[in-house]
């Protein structure tokens, strides 16, 4: 590669570290700050040699081996090795989320908006967008990084020792780094922002879902699913610092791969060329939502299947979490066949509740995403042509509403069912119906449905501040994911819409709740569109 080509590479740097300045600064503190808390807390609810034997002995059964990765401490056992077994899957999760973000955003996105091809009119080389976006992730993971060894190394936890504290942050940095080049090549393959983000999502998906199969099964097969290398670092145990060294290989390699491919294209194409389009319109794109839901309709199959098939793969694993037999003969013998079913059934529904959180979540992704577009598709000119005709500010707002609302409710409904009827097949003696285990699915819709009347009403009243509603579901999984293994208040969980829900399947669910909260969310509906039908289209 000429030098040429990279003309321009440092100020394109400047100018995205300073334009990204705030995002980078509220993921800093909320991935750093995270951990940093966690860590000050864990002390006070471990230290203690009971605490710390009961804790141990939960990170060991299957259910939480597939959640959070085998616990890799050795004798004798400290509170930082309890830490890292709790918190490295999770917050590797999450500085993958941030890279995908970022690598997104520094390319495909600017693409879609015209500003790559503005600056490479004046004296800026053809592949220093890119380069700046590598350098942008690189810097930001080493930020974030420094950051939370500091923030560990202050905590004072027993048995954070510096060598693990290091390799932790440096861990994560190599770890959200490696999946940000991913995203980068992603973003070279296709033709739109929307598309390099969902094939980056997907990617994480199933890396994380092969993830969970192998450490149920087979620890040894972790290593070729790419995110298990995380787990592999022994924390403050061996250090080991070699799965950081795989890391940083495969995102050179990957890197190279992707300035490679990013030379053969042009700008604002994919690597993979759209096919025409028809010659006239079908009939079904005659009205507003028919359009949205041509327009939307890979992005839309591929979050309901998606979170379908990520019920199906935590269902396939019932028959291993929820049968202490299996896991313990002895146990069975002890207990006799009315006990193991009464376990194994308050096994299922609790694991069932967490999964529950988990799967509310991520179908809150895909309608928040499709809410926030009205003003985006708006200050972007797609929806001119629909303003000239008339079409009603209601049927606007219906329009990107109504296919919210279907998408995640489906996805919601799926991703529920697939786990309890793959579930009910892999057990031979299944203690729990799928109705009893659809609970999870009664109980959270109403938190779905209040989360989207959030986004709502900031996309009429507060537009420029609409990508704020994103912290909901951050905050909602940290607390109640998170929740119960660092002692979080209830308080701190009722913030979240979906911190009001009691603990179904597990329990019936409380209908006070879903009345009041399905009602709420039907206002926020409402109050949305009355801002946004005596707002200006220009307020964007």
């Amino acid at each position: 590669m000429t030098a040429s080509k990279l003309t321009g590479t440092a100020a394109l740097l400047k100018l995205n570290l300073r334009h990204d300045r705030f995002k980078i600064l509220y993921w800093c503190i909320g991935l750093a700050g995270l951990m940093t808390a966690a860590a000050a807390k864990f002390d006070s609810l471990y230290g203690s040699t009971k605490a710390m034997n009961a804790i141990i002995a939960t990170l060991k059964t299957p259910a939480m081996v597939s959640l959070l990765g085998p616990f890799n401490g050795t004798k004798p056992y400290t509170v930082a090795m309890v830490y890292a077994s709790e918190m490295m899957v999770f917050m590797g999760l999450f500085a993958a989320m941030m890279n995908l973000y970022f690598a997104v955003h520094a390319t495909r996105s600017q693409e879609d908006d015209g500003t790559t091809e503005l600056l490479l009119a004046h004296a800026v080389g053809r592949q220093s967008p890119l380069v700046a976006a590598v350098w942008e992730l690189l810097l930001i993971n080493l930020g974030v990084s420094v950051l939370e060894v500091l923030g560990l190394q202050f905590s004072g936890m027993t048995g954070a020792v510096a060598a693990g504290n290091w390799l932790f942050g440096l861990g994560l940095a190599a770890f959200g780094f490696m999946f940000g080049m991913f995203a980068l090549g992603f973003s070279q393959i296709v033709n739109n922002a929307r598309s390099a983000t969902i094939l980056s999502y997907v990617f994480l998906a199933i890396v994380f879902i092969a993830r969970m199969g192998t450490d149920v099964q087979n620890t040894k097969y972790t290593w070729w699913t790419i995110f298990g290398w995380i787990e592999k670092m022994k924390l403050y145990t061996k250090n080991d610092w070699t799965p950081v060294l795989l890391m940083v290989v495969l995102s050179v390699v990957i890197g190279l791969i992707t300035l490679l491919v990013a030379t053969r294209r042009d700008i604002g194409a994919g690597l993979v060329a759209p096919r025409n389009g028809r010659r006239q319109a079908s009939i079904w794109l005659r009205g507003p939502l028919t359009l949205l839901m041509r327009l939307d309709r890979v992005s839309t199959a591929i979050w309901i299947i998606g979170l379908a098939l990520l019920g199906a793969s935590y269902g396939s694993i019932f028959g291993t979490v929820g049968d202490i037999v299996k896991t313990n003969p002895m146990m069975g013998k002890v207990l006799g066949t009315t006990a193991v079913n009464t376990a194994n059934k308050a096994i299922i529904l609790g694991l069932s509740n967490k999964l529950s959180i988990i799967f509310v979540v991520v179908a809150s992704i895909p309608p928040l995403i499709t809410l926030l577009k009205l003003n985006t598709d708006d200050r972007k000119g797609y929806l001119e042509a629909l303003h000239a005709k008339p079409v009603s500010r209601l049927r606007l707002f219906l329009t990107y509403t109504g296919q919210a609302l279907v998408v995640c409710t489906l996805s919601f409904a799926l991703a529920v069912y697939s786990m309890a009827a793959t579930g009910n097949s892999s057990m031979a003696h299944m203690p729990v119906s799928i109705g009893q285990l659809m609970r999870g699915f009664i109980g959270f819709w109403p938190s779905l449905l209040v989360v989207c009347g959030i986004a709502a009403l900031l996309v009429g009243a507060l537009p420029k501040f609409q990508s704020v509603v994103w912290i909901i579901p951050v905050y909602g999984v940290l607390s109640l994911y998170l929740g119960a293994l660092i002692d979080l208040p209830k308080w701190a969980q009722h913030i979240s819409p979906y911190g009001w829900v009691n603990l179904v399947p597990t329990h019936a669910v409380n209908w006070t709740t879903f009345t009041w909260m399905t009602i709420l969310g039907i206002a926020l509906f409402i109050i949305g569109y009355v801002c946004y039908r005596r707002r200006d289209l220009t307020m964007n």
